[in-house]
């Protein structure tokens, strides 16, 4: 008989961690809670496979990504079931979180040799006696510290592309999704037998504070604010490098001119998929007094269609039942302080659900503005131009994504938006562009996952010179002469003085 927990909170129950369906509160997963000695090991596991990984070349390791890619490709139903039974999303949300971190795989591990292979680097004068070479070599073993809400895409955001780079990696699943996380690490090993390449560790916050602890090379976090500043703190004991992605409280802005039918279906979907549980997701519009209530009755329409429930619905329960404290609280705070809900509301909560919410002329200070909500709520506000809404966008600290509606001046408000990322007439697509770099500024985090920038920073850098000649202009020796000195200022001011 399937035992039954409270629903949603993982509980550990003789050495191991039990998951559990946030609406049902049947067990989803059972894995081992990893010791500090445990996790130490799998570091030291790690590292003797990924000197063997790394050996293999950028074409062993394509062939092997690739193999990776296709199996999954092949289990997408399974694993889709999988992330709807563990965290209640959504099946068809869960399959299409799936097929994008598959095309990641896909395109990091064809385009690692490109970006991370040697080459050669012009020299200039000074030392044009000398040839420059570039090339980007293993860190060693990466720690990636892995979300719930995300549990495919995101991990594999950071392990597909440091695996191309030549690196192992341990994974930390969030505790709220570990057998996601399990069965990636379960898929790979069934392509990568000869090595533990790709290894989990499981347990709660303390588990990911010792992971970064126990000698990996640099860590890749994923989660809150106020955890990265914990796991910056841990890696700082030792210099462990980070890549932190941190939250997000995204901006649309809705230009004059906008296409409202497509704005408001793309707002609702950016602030509604995955019942707001997103981190790029939208949770804030601002759009300008001429179209602001057409733009609102559109959102408020659609939104009001979408379905709410355990199976086959369009938003499915709140994964962190403590989240729903939050949501409720913001959605309070904002009516209270004169905001009008024009769909849901106070009675939208609905433990394990909240139900679509519209919130409209929200006072800026208000928590529903400035702090992450993580639920299907959204804030609308009236401006009085693009300039004011670029300028009400960027007053958080964070800096995530956002999106722009519009045709004239769309490409140029983008450019303003403080944020790592901005998609312009639609939301949330450059997270699926795996040619692209995704991260944030400020508060959400710095670094880059996914795209070139994504392969780089699971790579050291390594830069060589490599003597062809004899010097024609000597200085770096103490061979040189007063004539030859004289001979490098005048080249100099030739060069460079005018």
């Amino acid at each position: 008989m399937t035992a039954v927990h409270v629903p949603g909170i993982p509980i550990i129950e003789a050495g191991q961690l039990v998951s559990t369906n946030p609406a049902t509160g049947v067990e989803a997963g059972r894995l081992p809670v990893a010791s500090d000695a445990d996790v130490r090991q799998a570091v030291d596991r790690a590292r003797v496979a990924g000197e063997w990984w790394a050996g293999l070349g950028f074409s062993g390791r394509r062939a092997r990504l690739l193999r990776w890619r296709a199996l999954l490709a092949k289990r997408i139903e399974q694993l889709a079931d999988l992330v709807h039974a563990e965290g209640g999303k959504p099946v068809a949300d869960a399959i299409v979180e799936i097929v994008t971190a598959i095309e990641h795989i896909d395109w990091a591990a064809r385009n690692a040799g490109r970006v991370l292979g040697p080459r050669r680097v012009r020299s200039r004068l000074i030392l044009a006696e000398f040839s420059g070479h570039l090339e980007y070599q293993p860190h060693g073993v990466v720690g990636v510290i892995g979300p719930w809400n995300y549990p495919v895409f995101t991990p594999i955001g950071s392990a597909a592309y440091a695996l191309a780079a030549g690196n192992a990696v341990v994974l930390k699943p969030s505790e709220y999704t570990p057998a996601v996380g399990q069965r990636l690490v379960d898929s790979f090993a069934e392509v990568v037998p000869e090595q533990q390449v790709f290894t989990a560790v499981h347990g709660l916050g303390d588990v990911g504070a010792t992971l970064c602890r126990a000698g990996v090379d640099k860590v890749a976090f994923t989660g809150s604010t106020a955890t990265a500043r914990k796991v910056m703190a841990a890696c700082a004991e030792t210099l462990t490098p980070v890549l932190i992605e941190g939250g997000g409280k995204d901006a649309m802005i809705v230009d004059s001119d906008a296409d409202l039918d497509a704005a408001a279906e793309a707002c609702v979907w950016g602030g509604m998929t995955n019942a707001g549980q997103t981190c790029i997701g939208i949770e804030r519009v601002y759009a300008v007094d001429s179209v602001f209530d057409t733009f609102v009755d559109k959102v408020v329409a659609r939104a009001g269609q979408l379905t709410v429930g355990p199976e086959g619905s369009d938003i499915g329960p709140i994964t962190m039942p403590k989240q729903i404290e939050v949501i409720r609280h913001h959605i309070d705070a904002a009516v209270a302080s004169g905001g009008r809900a024009v769909l849901g509301g106070p009675t939208a909560v609905q433990p394990p659900y909240v139900h679509p919410t519209v919130l409209v002329d929200v006072p800026e200070d208000s928590a529903a503005v400035r702090e992450e909500t993580f639920g299907p709520t959204l804030t609308i506000n009236r401006v009085r131009d693009a300039d004011e809404a670029v300028t009400r966008a960027n007053a958080l600290p964070y800096g995530l994504g956002g999106s722009v509606f519009g045709r004239r001046r769309a490409v140029a408000i983008a450019r303003r938006l403080r944020s790592g990322m901005a998609s312009i007439n639609s939301t949330l697509t450059f997270a699926g562009m795996s040619t692209l770099p995704f991260g944030g500024v400020g508060d959400s985090g710095f670094g880059r996952i996914h795209g070139e920038d994504g392969l780089r920073e699971f790579g050291r850098a390594k830069a060589i010179t490599r003597r062809r000649a004899r010097s024609l202009l000597p200085s770096m020796t103490f061979e040189r002469t007063p004539t030859d000195m004289a001979r490098l200022v005048k080249a100099i001011k030739m060069m460079y003085g005018r």
